[in-house]
């Protein structure tokens, strides 16, 4: 293994861990080194992270909040700063590479004071604050999707890469998509890494209203936040509807594979995965994002006939039980929009970026055959 790491830096949420944890592998299966910095949030991933060495360096976000708040998060990204330059001199990594969120802003201004190479990758159709203000600043943008807009003067750095997704999802994506035989309809609602509230105050309440014989052909996994599992639970045993309800399945993908319908928000992640295993989709995208990302990323899976976007004020009970009469006795149409999300999923985009990270690097015997 070259001893040089390549250092990923990625903010504390799924969203931000799973495609570094993508990179990690491809990166470890050409005999690099990988170390991670990250966040306190992050240490609850650590388990699975494939890095030799994970550090935890201070950052803040300097958005919102009084000026105060906005003062402190700032001082706190200039001690973390200075933390990751003191890190990358003791660690000495080939690159650099981050995955978004303000965790990333350290390390990333570190390397460049100090020359090292770098990238960032962005995930989401419209690049986020801490990206946008790093953007300048590195050698190479890996785009997850090809909707990605820049401006003019950083466009000869981007490459579109795709979102890195990790092995799990990729063993998933050689599930066909599921049959029809038994008469059932398996539906996975999701609502991103933390949940979604919306999706627990909706869909039990749709499922109720379907007309008995549809209620009696649907089954639900469903994502729910712990303090809502309960009322979830006993809206579907009163509906006589069978449901799986948890706050967290480790096997996501695989419940992903098996579901013939998905009806989530519009996370970078979720819309990759969606179209690396080819499911059709009902996305809701989160309303009040500043900078209305997940709106952006359903609009490329919507655009390729893979899923249909749904404003959260159009998101209701009476909407969704409609939908889902349609749904249940369209097969043929659902089959049909599985494929069109699988022609655009990027199954191989950890090896991409992998690529991509070692030209920066200027680490050429290591790139794939």
């Amino acid at each position: 293994m070259i001893d040089s790491p390549i250092l990923l830096a990625a903010g504390g949420t799924g969203g931000h861990l799973f495609p570094a944890e993508a990179l990690a592998h491809a990166l470890a299966a050409r005999g690099l080194a990988v170390e991670l910095v990250t966040e306190e949030r992050a240490l609850r991933y650590g388990g699975a992270f494939p890095a030799r060495a994970m550090h935890v360096i201070p950052a803040g976000t300097p958005r919102g909040g009084s000026l105060l708040a906005k003062a402190q998060a700032v001082a706190r990204l200039a001690l973390g700063t200075a933390q990751a330059a003191a890190l990358l001199r003791q660690v000495k990594p080939a690159a650099v590479i981050g995955f978004g969120g303000y965790p990333t802003v350290p390390p990333l201004l570190a390397a460049s004071y100090l020359g090292v190479p770098s990238a960032l990758h962005e995930a989401n159709g419209v690049m986020g604050k801490a990206n946008r203000f790093l953007a300048g600043r590195v050698d190479r943008i890996a785009a997850g999707l090809p909707t990605l807009a820049v401006p003019a003067a950083l466009q000869s750095k981007v490459i579109v890469t795709g979102n890195p997704v990790r092995p799990n999802v990729l063993e998933a994506a050689e599930t066909p998509y599921p049959s029809f035989d038994d008469g059932m309809f398996r539906l996975l609602v999701a609502g991103g890494s933390q949940g979604a509230r919306v999706m627990a105050d909706i869909v039990p309440a749709a499922v109720a209203a379907l007309p008995d014989a549809l209620r009696a052909k649907i089954s639900v996994v469903q994502q729910a936040r712990p303090e809502d599992i309960a009322r979830v639970e006993a809206l579907y045993a009163g509906a006589g509807v069978g449901a799986e309800i948890a706050p967290f399945f480790a096997d996501f993908p695989a419940r992903l594979a098996a579901a013939h319908y998905v009806i989530t928000r519009a996370g970078a992640s979720t819309v990759s995965e969606l179209a690396v295993i080819g499911r059709p989709a009902m996305l809701v995208p989160l309303p009040h994002a500043l900078d209305q990302d997940q709106a952006a990323n359903a609009a490329f899976l919507e655009a390729a006939g893979g899923a249909e976007t749904v404003r959260q004020s159009d998101f209701t009970p009476e909407f969704l039980t409609r939908r889902l009469c349609d749904l249940i006795n369209a097969p043929a149409q659902l089959s049909a929009r599985a494929e069109a999300a699988r022609r655009v999923g990027v199954a191989d985009a950890a090896d991409r970026l992998a690529d991509l990270i070692i030209d920066v690097a200027r680490i050429g015997a290591t790139k794939r055959s």
